[in-house]
């Protein structure tokens, strides 16, 4: 593990103590409810922080597609844990889709099978223009069985909902869904140059996104998915102070059993192969480390996290809507979080998630109070302030959030806790 000097302690310490004085700021200025969801989404987006400073502070893997494995997490969970949809399964729905399921599996066998056919002596460029005609007809083929199912399952059921299991079962599906995902995504691109794995993972964000917010059948598209099962006793159960502060403890319990685990992981052999192809790849290859291999074992790792940290944040917000996944909010504001925590670091992927999140969030109602004493100084003075004063405070967050991570690069390039080099003794 990861051995620390007193002064990096120290300073650390002073970071999350400066963290905890503006924490409370916040529950004493905006309440209770307030600070406890802030605080507990803000844990979530730790757990996904996570999952990034694995991928780019460990192995230097760009991923800036990290929406979509947050949104194929969060869908994952509400379709395994949502009420099951009695009239879906009282309707021939399900048998149109098992149908669709087998045509799936059959055209994915065809498509494997026929770009394995190099094997049998043919040419390159042939078995490639097979293998793409191939993945064509099985999608046409598809598509035409999808298009009349999915009309028949939203005039008869509305959408197919869930399998109404536990919770917690949908977040380790979630898991597997982002992770599955992101092995097919890095087993195409992390043998090729660094920018295609940035332009296939934006790419494919795009392509979950679309899909999830068109697919009523499947996710009520626009209408949303609502209220979505909690993990624990509800606000209607044990009151709503009681339920935030149980789900926060949760997701701190869950937060540090991961940080211990990568802690562990960061220190040992493997962590130190990683940081090894990270730092010279070449090298690596030369002491026979499957580069490509342990890329992939980390970008899926990473992912994982991101898919869990996406069912963790639906959950809490009770509501599973394919438009509130934003490049903005879940892919640009988390790798602000790492970059001003530290990538590689996983004490700075925890201060950079909780830091960053209470600066988004709170610089609307700061933005807000200070409009809004500016308006009244310009007002006895005889300004006139604009109509839309205040529906600018919301941007304002933008703004603020760019000047904090300009300051931090300026000042502290690496982040506000460096990645800390394993020494032995």
């Amino acid at each position: 593990m990861a051995s620390f000097t007193a002064g990096d302690n120290r300073r650390d310490l002073l970071l999350f103590a400066a963290l905890g004085v503006l924490l409370l700021a916040v529950f004493m200025s905006q309440g209770t409810a307030y600070a406890l969801r802030v605080t507990v989404e803000a844990l979530c987006y730790a757990l996904i922080a996570f999952g990034l400073s694995l991928q780019w502070g460990t192995a230097g893997l760009f991923n800036v597609g990290i929406m979509g494995f947050i949104a194929a997490g969060a869908f994952a969970s509400m379709f395994i844990s949502y009420p099951v949809n009695g009239a879906f399964w009282a309707s021939d729905g399900p048998s149109l889709i098992g149908d669709i399921a087998v045509k799936i599996v059959i055209g994915a066998g065809l498509v494997f099978a026929v770009s394995r056919s190099g094997k049998l002596g043919l040419p390159k460029g042939l078995v490639t223009f097979l293998t793409l005609v191939t993945l064509a007809i099985a999608y046409l083929v598809v598509s035409q069985s999808l298009d009349p199912a999915a009309r028949y399952i939203e005039s008869e059921a509305g959408f197919v909902g869930g399998l109404g299991l536990p919770v917690y079962i949908g977040w380790g599906f979630a898991g597997v869904v982002a992770g599955a995902i992101a092995w097919v995504v890095g087993k195409i691109c992390l043998g090729l140059r660094s920018d295609y794995l940035a332009i296939a993972t934006l790419g494919i964000a795009q392509i979950i996104k679309t899909f999830l917010k068109n697919a009523d059948w499947l996710t009520r598209g626009t209408q949303t998915v609502s209220p979505l099962p909690w993990p624990l006793p509800t606000a209607s159960e044990i009151g709503f102070t009681a339920a935030r502060s149980g789900y926060l403890v949760m997701t701190a319990v869950m937060l540090v059993i991961v940080y211990l685990l990568l802690q562990r992981a960061y220190g040992a052999p493997w962590g130190r192969m990683m940081r090894a192809i990270r730092d010279n790849e070449d090298a690596a290859a030369a002491m026979g480390k499957d580069v490509n291999r342990r890329r992939l074992q980390i970008f899926v790792f990473g992912c994982v996290l991101m898919g869990i940290g996406g069912a963790a944040l639906i959950h809490f917000n009770t509501i599973f809507d394919p438009n509130g996944f934003l490049d903005l909010n879940h892919t640009f504001l988390i790798w602000v979080m790492v970059i001003l925590g530290g990538p590689g670091n996983n004490r700075g992927a925890i201060f950079g998630a909780l830091l960053v999140y209470i600066i988004w969030t709170m610089s609307e109602p700061v933005t807000l109070y200070i409009f809004d004493h500016i308006r009244t100084i310009g007002q006895s003075f005889g300004w006139q302030p604009p109509a839309d004063l205040d529906s600018r405070a919301l941007s304002m967050r933008v703004f603020v959030i760019g000047l904090t991570i300009t300051l931090v690069l300026r000042f502290a390039p690496k982040g506000l806790m460096p990645e800390r080099l394993s020494r032995k003794g």
